[in-house]
């Protein structure tokens, strides 16, 4: 056996020693360290491991239920790595007195540094370039859609500008780029603020969008919005993927009247098919560019240092329910 399998399938924990689980695939090296040796972990957990965790670090593609809940009665701490909550019942687990982690601030400039790629990509017209030059296009490179742009002295307009949003401004300020930002929740600086959603889009070369997903923010970017944004523009999600109307971006594109698109998230996911994806001004990622070697590191290891902050009687840098301690005394 391996020495990572070893530790993955550390000894059942004693009465003594605190049992966390990993729920998904959680490498033993990114958390092991943090967690300490009072605690016992285990990356693959069979039912009876399961009953018996004080504590969880949970992958993005897993569910976690009132059912799962049910059948693990000691939890304590449910640590998410990352932010999204979308597939964890953060109600039932405050009902239950369970801290649920989240780890906002460990991929920031993962996402914010693929966010400036996508723009740059897309922007520079690399992928019709390449092609270009593959096929022994070369007199063909003065055609006005090969041409490349700038992002010198264009505007990008950021919808939500929490910890990405705002770290999206700064490199976007490297780059000598005028920063517009949309946020009614976390009010942007003067200098960057934009109070009128229509407003933003109308004005900016490149769009990027990192609001949560909300009921209210479902299909935000949808084909109104699309149609005011400036001609020839670039539209970049890498916040979620039910925040962009698929369809209404695919019939721009093909329009002419959107100049790019770049999707990190998908609604749902994995991601299905969709036309748009063989567009040649398209560019796609499977939801990694938050999972840089540098971010995946962090993003484990806040997840891990949550654990051991709760089972240590602490409380934890961030959680999706700040009330979640006083909704399981209610309970008690």
């Amino acid at each position: 056996m391996s020495e990572q399998a070893a530790v993955g399938r550390a000894a059942v924990a004693t009465d003594e020693r605190a049992l966390v689980i990993g729920l998904g695939a959680v490498d033993p090296a990114l958390v092991s360290d943090v967690l300490g040796d009072g605690v016992d972990f285990v990356a693959h957990p069979s039912g009876d491991e399961i009953a018996r965790a004080a504590g969880a670090i949970v992958r993005a593609d897993v569910d976690v239920d009132r059912a799962f809940l049910d059948r693990a009665p000691r939890l304590r701490v449910l640590a998410r790595t990352g932010v999204g909550v979308d597939r964890v019942d953060v109600a039932a687990a405050s009902e239950r007195g369970i801290a649920v982690v989240i780890t906002p601030g460990s991929g920031t400039r993962a996402v914010a540094e693929g966010v400036i790629a996508m723009a740059l990509h897309l922007v520079k017209r690399l992928s019709a370039n390449t092609a270009l030059v593959r096929e022994g296009r070369w007199d063909e490179r003065a055609d006005p859609g090969l041409i490349p742009g700038d992002l010198d002295a264009a505007t990008i307009g950021i919808v939500g500008y929490g910890r990405i949003g705002r770290r999206v401004g700064e490199l976007a300020t490297a780059f000598g780029m005028r920063v517009l930002a949309y946020d009614p929740v976390t009010p942007p600086d003067d200098q960057e603020r934009c109070d009128d959603l229509n407003e933003l889009v109308a004005a900016s070369d490149v769009v990027t969008l990192h609001v949560p997903l909300t009921p209210a923010t479902r299909h935000l970017a949808d084909a109104r919005l699309i149609e005011r944004m400036r001609p020839g523009a670039i539209l970049i999600n890498c916040g979620r993927g039910g925040l962009l109307d698929l369809d209404a971006a695919y019939a721009a594109l093909r329009a002419g009247r959107l100049g790019g698109l770049g999707l990190d998230t998908f609604d749902p996911e994995p991601a299905v098919h969709h036309p748009v994806f063989d567009e040649p001004n398209v560019v796609l990622t499977p939801h990694t560019l938050g999972l840089s070697r540098r971010g995946t590191a962090l993003t484990f290891a806040d997840a891990a240092q949550g654990v051991v902050d709760v089972l240590g009687g602490r409380a934890p840098a961030a959680v999706a329910d700040p009330h979640w301690a006083d909704a399981g005394k209610e309970r008690a």
